[in-house]
């Protein structure tokens, strides 16, 4: 290593958009939240008054769901799931130019159950995909967690994560389809069939809907349509039910998880593939060797009309992982209160 290179600072965190992105943004009138396990933040993207990019972050450890509605959202932890809600009203902001301010209220301790996907059921209360027991549960009050529902193909209730399911799309207010990585019935079989043993599944007829998909995630349902990331081979696209089959619409440069949606765009998550066993092997590396790329860190905004790609933004430094996305509509610069540190003692809201 040269002398000049070795004075060089390390980049700790980086966001290169492109062009356009931030008046594209302030033009949504939404800012978006997302969580990164691997780093353990939850990270807002948003525009200052000034019509600068706007980021975020506070740490939320091994937080993967994340899920949002019109007072805050709910986000998991590595053995809780958290209920966060904006603290300022409508057209107030603080001397910094935040219009939201999102905080702490309570949390559900569930031990460690690898939740995966959340939705939020018509009674306002989350549905969580409980991965560690392959299945759809609920929060409790008493209890690690309430039961809701299991794939057909899984024998018994039992912490094995046999076929890894993970994600989960709601269709007014109920639990309609979910994404597995396969349909083994046998402890962590899922990880010999993670190269086109994927499935998403009806929830209310147990019925597979699609197959041969190759660790599909976030499936999500928007303008009358079945969306899903075939995240292994670094496609977006939808599931045509009538044929079973997953309709490419855009290919993005990363192992794909987390889909929110902002009007006539798809915003997608991508990560860097870790090298290890898991990622290894899958098409995506094929796919990105084919078209002489690497794989890239951040999000994606694919045009739902055209496929085409609208706007990036690439994430370096130290986040390399994100799992979920989601809109936060009607608010242009969020901020939020973390557990630790001062600011969670001074702030009262009465």
């Amino acid at each position: 290593m040269s002398e000049d290179t070795a004075a060089q600072p390390q980049v700790l965190f980086s966001a290169d958009t492109s062009r356009g992105f931030t008046e594209w943004l302030a033009g949504q009138k939404a800012s978006l939240a997302i969580s990164t396990y691997q780093a353990g933040k939850v990270m807002f993207l948003g525009v200052d008054p000034a019509g600068k990019l706007w980021h975020y972050n506070r740490n939320v450890g091994r937080c993967l769901g994340l899920v949002s509605d019109d007072r805050g959202f709910w986000v998991t932890s590595d053995a809780q799931l958290h209920r966060f809600d904006n603290l300022m009203q409508a057209g107030e902001t603080d001397a910094s130019g935040c219009d939201a301010l999102y905080a702490p209220r309570f949390s559900y301790v569930t031990g460690d159950l690898d939740i995966h996907d959340l939705g939020i059921g018509e009674d306002g209360e989350p549905v969580f995909v409980n991965t560690l027991f392959n299945s759809l549960s609920r929060p409790s009050r008493r209890r690690s967690f309430e039961h809701v529902w299991s794939p057909p193909f899984i024998s018994g209730l039992k912490a094995e994560d046999r076929c890894h399911l993970n994600g989960l799309a709601m269709r007014d207010g109920q639990p309609a389809f979910v994404t597995a990585c396969s349909t083994s019935d046998t402890y962590d079989g899922w990880r010999d069939q993670r190269r086109g043993g994927g499935v998403v599944i009806d929830v209310a007829s147990g019925n597979i809907l699609a197959r041969s998909l190759t660790m599909p995630h976030s499936p999500r349902w928007y303008r009358d349509r079945l969306w899903v990331l075939n995240s292994g081979q670094g496609a977006f696209g939808w599931i045509d039910q009538a044929s079973g089959t997953f309709e490419t619409v855009a290919f993005c440069p990363g192992y794909l998880r987390g889909l929110a949606f902002l009007g006539d765009h798809a915003v997608i998550g991508l990560s860097l593939p870790r090298d290890n066993k898991t990622f290894n092997g899958l098409g995506l590396d094929e796919e990105l060797e084919r078209r002489a790329m690497s794989a890239r860190c951040g999000l994606y905004f694919v045009n739902l009309k055209t496929g085409s790609i609208a706007h990036s933004v690439v994430f370096g430094g130290v986040v390399t992982e994100l799992y979920d996305v989601a809109v936060l509509s009607g608010v242009r610069q969020p901020a939020m209160i973390g557990f630790g540190g001062p600011e969670i003692k001074r702030m009262l809201s009465v």
